[in-house]
């Protein structure tokens, strides 16, 4: 998570909702839950989240588009919205280009952010899509002020 002012970043955070449910309707509901804990933790006025893809598995997606529902239901039940980026989009946000690997946008998020020290890869994704989100918020209410 990460709370961007006009003044800049004041504050981050990353971690983790643990799973340790054996049956998935039951690791759904404990995503829903850990999602609600991190809303009322830390009472983000808006989500970003990365929208699903096809790769190889189709099973693998499937189990990855419902875990992205349980997240999204968790928090519009907050009546936060959700915005939805895809990779490529954060990539080429981030990177200047949108087949950029998990490396290079880690290495730019550690730059934007100032991050010292290591960070792992999910978290540097979770951040990348904060700053996408940040960046097209941006652009979008400049546009808007042009046209006003």
């Amino acid at each position: 998570m990460v709370e961007i002012t006009p003044s800049g970043v004041r504050y981050i955070a990353s971690g983790c909702i643990r799973i340790q449910a054996e049956e998935f309707p039951a690791r759904l509901k404990q995503i829903f839950d850990g999602v609600s804990q991190v809303i009322a933790l830390y009472q983000p006025q808006q989500m970003a989240i990365e929208q699903v893809f096809m790769h190889k598995n189709a099973d693998s997606a499937l189990k990855l588009g419902q875990a992205r529902g349980a997240a999204i239901c968790a928090t519009l039940n907050h009546d936060l919205p959700v915005y939805e980026y895809a990779a490529r989009q954060v990539k080429q946000a981030l990177v200047g280009k949108g087949n950029a690997d998990k490396l290079q946008v880690q290495h730019m998020v550690k730059i934007l952010l100032s991050i010292q020290g290591e960070i792992q890869i999910d978290a540097s994704d979770a951040l990348a899509i904060s700053l996408c989100h940040h960046h097209y918020h941006q652009t979008a209410q400049r546009i808007q002020k042009a046209v006003s």
